[in-house]
């Protein structure tokens, strides 16, 4: 069993793609919370088939023939052709929450996998095994960010250098400013969801035009980093409404204007800033208010789900995790069993 934590992106979301990267360093900050994706890679020796359970089950005599692609290129690329194998997924929240549900799935998937034949895969090992499974062998239109942020856990600044390699520096937060970003944190789910990609496909068809723009964006986490270690929450809440706007400029595919009117709608309740969480098509948004202002914030958002006919929306408490992708159960991965 692997379990692979979910993330809440900060500042330079975007900043990861190759196609900015290459020109010029992008950085991402992020941290890891207590929401989870759970894989489970199980021998089956008396089912002579590939077995994979998710939201539906599929029963199949090659991997070729799995409908999950990031399961059937997996396995396929790790030449795991014998049959016999069972590989199951859960989590504890939907899919295209714009927490990096995804990726977090691919990084625990090729960890997973990979100790089923055996071996051992480091975090930074792990985070590249995803990314390669996602954006060289399925060709999502995707960074780098969400994988390594999944593999490492807790508060990180990534770097990613034109020469592809990643820089990981550890963000080691007091732990009593810790919890009190945790309490000026509101995080909603909308019910909206839309693939990351179609969004982050338009971002990438424009970053000639916005380059200057994801140079700020970039920049901007070592401003951030200063304002969390000191504790400015109100700063922090201040960058991430301006880097919010300024995402908005990148793709004339976001935001959602639903999603953006509950933006708008928290500000309007108390919120002294935040962010719509992912390329910013739905899922989950964000705010930072202060304690006395969240009670009118929650009841505004409660209003605005029921007017607009959007049941699936909630809020999510989350708290920050200091651990990555881990391996909780591992009794039958030795040696390929």
């Amino acid at each position: 069993m692997i379990r692979a934590p979910l993330r809440m992106s900060f500042v330079g979301g975007g900043t990861d793609l190759p196609d900015f990267y290459h020109r010029s360093p992008g950085r991402v900050l992020s941290a890891t919370i207590d929401k989870y994706i759970y894989v489970l890679v199980n021998p089956t020796p008396l089912v002579d088939k590939f077995m994979v359970k998710y939201q539906k089950t599929e029963l199949v005599d090659h991997p070729k023939d799995i409908q999950h692609t990031r399961v059937r290129a997996a396995l396929l690329d790790l030449d795991i052709t014998k049959s016999g194998i069972e590989i199951g997924s859960f989590a504890d929240l939907p899919a295209k929450t714009g927490l990096g549900s995804s990726s977090s799935f691919a990084v625990a998937l090729m960890k997973g996998l990979n100790a089923y034949l055996g071996k051992t895969l480091s975090r930074e090992e792990a985070a590249e095994a995803a990314s390669r499974l996602e954006i060289e062998l399925l060709g999502e239109p995707i960074g780098k960010q969400d994988q390594y942020a999944a593999s490492f856990g807790g508060f990180n600044i990534f770097q990613f250098n034109p020469d592809d390699s990643v820089d990981v520096e550890s963000i080691l937060l007091d732990y009593k400013k810790k919890l009190e970003f945790e309490d000026h944190i509101l995080l909603f789910y909308t019910g909206i969801t839309r693939p990351a990609s179609s969004v982050l496909s338009d971002q990438k068809s424009k970053i000639d035009k916005n380059f200057e723009t994801y140079i700020q964006m970039a920049d901007s986490v070592f401003e951030f980093n200063e304002r969390l270690l000191a504790g400015d929450i109100k700063g922090i809440a201040k960058m991430l409404h301006e880097g919010w706007a300024r995402k908005k400029s990148l793709s004339s595919s976001a935001p959602n204007m639903l999603v953006d009117e509950i933006y708008n709608a928290g500000l309007g309740a108390g919120a002294w800033g935040g962010k719509i969480l992912g390329a910013g098509g739905g899922g989950c948004v964000m705010f930072i208010a202060p304690p006395p202002a969240q009670g009118k914030i929650r009841e505004r958002m409660q209003t605005f789900f029921k007017e607009h006919e959007l049941p699936e929306g909630r809020e999510l408490p989350i708290h920050f995790t200091h651990t990555g992708t881990d391996i909780l159960l591992n009794n039958h991965y030795q040696n390929g069993f």
